[in-house]
């Protein structure tokens, strides 16, 4: 296998023989050119963050524009006001180190399976081909590429054997690239077919390897729901927050320089200049109480938090998330694309008959007659799975115990090999000048000589389940195209049938039923034939929406490519109501999950092998197997490292939850930002007093929103996903917020009128605002049954001890209500229930009724 020639002709088979007789010639580094060249520095690493860093995780959690204004708003109480008053600074620390700790635990989880999970690199060395980290080849490595893998470094190639490259990831075209000895193969491609060897020509900084595989793990970025709504808020309360704040501290100023002008006139120069000082003093403080008030400084952490459990969650389950925000595509997943072999099968697959036509319309044995052409077509190399389950099978033991030969026994007979290809789904041998081809049986069949009978069968047998493989053999070699494509001979003549068995994974069905309740629509899509993969897809569990046999798509008759469209609507019409599509080729799975995306289809694709890398990389969320192929995992947005199929559910269930208690918390969260800044307005357009301290607000919005919120975010939850998650947010938030405020303000205002004391005003204020944000409480975390109606009533216990404790009640500058206070409290309070019950009435008119955990 020395050169171009060599490797066209007379290509050895047996990977064993292959690799001997390519070690003769490349023998690779020595130990000690391979130490010299770590020395120098020519070696592949080159670090690439599989996760934040810690930096950009604290920088990321302190450095927010909520934070500044709540720092600002804790030096101006720390320097004119009551220490006590700056209770929401322990607050924002509290946040700020809950959301860095959970997001640098899950990243060093999320580490550590990334690590497990990096690609190798199989290299020569010493005349030993020997597999280590990627990040250890060196300039000048001898690499063995084999198909599935990324290349792992520029290189130039000695010697192929069918070589076949996937350059998606550089051009975007996605027909492959046949490179010959000489020829420049780029790191980060793909091999799809065949081997080869190839010398190391840039390594590290100077290759493309990490820049393309972070370049193919953000081929599309992952589009939150959550992070879109929740930032557009944000956005919206940051405009807000700093016109009504500066408004508040005018009006507070200018009703306590009124307040001082008067006393100037009732004492002396110095007591009205202390009392102006004091007075000023009061409506700094008032003002920050404002800006504490209307800054949700939880959502963002708990979002996060949210984000980071679950990551963490669904690490210790072994499923490593590429993309935080993947998490949250779970739960907004209505269709799942399912690869039949290694999916919903377990990837073992095993020889089962080699049978031929026996002239008399039925099947006999021919596995001595085929066994040199199927060792001939099932060497190589780097033989895939199929090969391998064949060869395995040929060489074990005779019936009388001896050991059979090997591919190496028909090595010197065969000239020529074309590895096989999921694209043309068949590969080839010549042995003693006679071409041989296995593969699809409808593809190898089609005009063969004897082909329908065979296909007969073939189809017969496959509504049993089993994979069946093609054999036919031409007297012509198989020609090339101008692309180096190649093509069928003619004048094939169909010679058998082999039989293969593959084993349903133990959890499919159960795993499947899931799914089919939570309303998940899955299609199997597989390059096997259709007839094979519904037998299998039956197996499993798998049904049509009346309860029958799934309905089955031969995707032959489909088109490959969507390449307007209308080519796009004709395909999501046609697998719109299939559960099955076989002969799939890589492009169809691509355009398949673009056709069912065009109508308004949230599409996850799960897959192993390389021929699934395009339709993962397109699809709203790619989960690659375990086992899959290196170049699989790298364009994934989640791996299943243990490979479970079963491990699907859990991680659906981690995004609903996830979905589900965000959507809770943002309602409890904006709902005080929009009574806070009402609240904030009216006041300063009328330039009465604030009615609360800081300290007031910072104790409601614990019992009523940041305590009960980090319960229910953190709770189990599987309610199933509805679009539209910022309008029901929304929808309650803004009115709810609104009836609290303003009987918040009507409590305050009547008191005021009454002639009340200042103390049973801010009594009265602080505890109609309690109880509002109580009632809010039930809605958002109904049903009220087991902790979370203890949740609910330890809020409302622990707000009665604050005003029933005299050493806690004065520390939040509260009084015991009065009678008059008292029915005001009632009145305004009870309103206040009753008015958002209403808003939550309404609301589920308008948008739809919630559905219960």
């Amino acid at each position: 296998m020395g050169s171009g020639e060599q490797a066209g002709h007379a290509g050895p088979v047996s990977q064993t023989s292959t690799q001997t007789k390519a070690l003769q010639e490349y023998t690779g580094l020595s130990a000690v050119e391979v130490a010299a060249r770590v020395r120098d520095g020519l070696t592949n690493a080159y670090r690439v963050r599989t996760s934040r860093s810690t930096t950009a995780i604290l920088r990321a959690n302190i450095f927010t524009i909520f934070n500044a204004i709540l720092a600002t708003a804790l030096i101006i109480v720390l320097t004119v006001g009551h220490w006590a008053d700056a209770l929401f600074g322990f607050v924002l620390i509290l946040n700020t180190a809950t959301g860095t700790i959970a997001e640098v635990r899950a990243k060093r989880a999320l580490d550590r399976l990334a690590f497990l999970d990096a690609p190798t690199a199989c290299v020569v060395r010493d005349g030993r081909e020997i597999d280590l980290a990627v990040a250890d080849v060196v300039l000048d490595d001898v690499l063995r590429l084999r198909s599935g893998e990324q290349v792992p470094a520029d290189a130039t190639v000695l010697d192929a054997e069918g070589l076949e490259v996937d350059e998606s990831i550089l051009t975007g075209e996605s027909d492959p690239v046949r490179p010959r000895t000489g020829d420049r193969v780029l790191s980060g491609t793909t091999v799809t077919a065949g081997t080869a060897l190839a010398r190391a020509t840039a390594v590290g900084a100077a290759s493309y390897a990490n820049r393309l595989a972070r370049e193919a793990r953000r081929y599309s970025v992952v589009t939150s729901e959550l992070q879109v709504g929740t930032n557009r808020v944000l956005r919206w309360i940051s405009w807000v927050i700093v016109p009504v704040a500066l408004l508040l501290l005018w009006s507070q100023m200018h009703g306590t320089a009124i307040s001082a002008s008067s006393a100037a006139n009732a004492a002396s120069a110095a007591d009205s200049a202390g009392a102006a000082m004091g007075q000023w003093r009061t409506a700094l403080v008032a003002s920050v109480a404002g800006v504490v008030g209307m800054v949700p400084q939880g959502l963002v952490l708990l979002t996060s938090v949210n984000f980071a459990t679950a990551s963490l969650t669904l690490a210790r389950r072994r499923v490593l998330v590429q993309e935080l925000p993947a998490v949250e595509v779970l739960a907004r997943v209505d269709t799942l694309c399912l690869d039949k072999t290694g999916t919903l099968t377990t990837g073992r697959i095993a020889l089962t008959d080699v049978l031929a036509d026996d002239g008399a319309g039925g099947l006999v044995d021919a596995t001595t007659a085929l066994r040199e052409p199927l060792l001939a077509l099932t060497g190589g190399a780097d033989p895939n799975a199929t090969a391998k389950a064949v060869r395995e099978g040929l060489v074990g033991p005779s019936t009388d115990g001896t050991a059979l030969p090997g591919p190496e026994s028909v090595e010197p007979r065969v000239h020529d090999t074309i590895a096989f290809s999921s694209r043309r789904k068949w590969s080839a041998a010549v042995l003693d000048e006679e071409t041989w081809l296995m593969g699809a049986p409808e593809i190898l069949f089609a005009g063969a000589d004897g082909g329908p009978e065979l296909l007969a069968h073939a189809q017969r047998l496959s509504t049993g389940g089993v994979r069946v493989v093609a054999i036919a053999r031409a007297q012509q070699s198989c020609r090339r195209d101008d692309d180096g494509e190649a093509q069928l001979p003619e004048g094939r003549h169909a010679v058998g049938l082999v039989v293969l068995s593959e084993q349903i994974r133990p959890d499919a069905a159960q795993t499947l039923a899931y799914f089919r309740a939570q309303g998940v629509d899955v299609k199997i899509i597989s390059g096997d034939n259709p007839t094979t993969v519904a037998a299998v897809a039956a197996d499993a569990g798998v049904v049509s929406p009346s309860g029958g046999a799934p309905t089955a798509l031969d995707a032959r008759e489909l088109p490959t490519e969507a390449t307007d469209s209308t080519a796009l609507d004709a395909l999501a019409e046609a697998v719109e109501g299939a559960q099955v599509l076989g002969r799939v080729v890589p492009e169809q799975k691509r355009a398949l999950v673009q056709a069912l995306q065009s109508r308004g289809h949230t599409v996850a694709m799960t897959g192993d092998g390389v021929n699934d890398s395009l339709a993962l990389k397109d699809a709203d969320l790619g989960i690659a197997m375990g086992n899959g192929a290196p170049a699989t995992k790298a364009v994934a947005r989640m791996v299943l490292l243990s490979g479970e199929f079963s491990a699907l559910p859990g991680v659906v269930a981690e995004g609903r939850r996830v979905m589900a208690n965000t959507e809770r918390i943002a309602s409890l969260f904006l709902a005080k930002t929009i009574y806070a800044s009402l609240i904030a307005f009216v006041v300063a357009i009328t330039a009465i007093g604030y009615p609360f301290l800081p300290r007031q607000l910072t104790i409601v919005s614990s019992l009523t929103i940041g305590i009960p919120a980090f319960a229910l975010a953190l709770a189990p939850n599987d309610r199933r996903y509805r679009s539209g998650f910022l309008r029901r947010v929304l929808a309650l938030a803004v009115p709810a917020g609104l009836v609290a405020g303003i009987m918040t303000l009507a409590a305050r205002q009547w008191l005021a009128l009454e002639g009340a004391e200042q103390a049973q005003v801010t009594t009265a204020a602080t505890l109609v605002l309690v109880v509002s944000g109580l009632s809010l409480l039930t809605l958002t975390a109904r049903p009220l049954l087991g902790w979370r109606l203890g949740l609910v009533l330890l809020m409302a216990g622990a707000a009665v001890l604050g005003v029933l404790i005299p050493g806690v009640r004065e520390f939040f500058v509260l009084a015991w209500p009065d009678p008059g206070t008292w029915l005001t409290i009632v009145v305004a309070g009870s309103a206040a229930v009753l008015g958002i019950e209403i808003v939550h009435l309404v609301r589920r008119r308008l948008v739809g009724a919630e559905p219960r955990d």
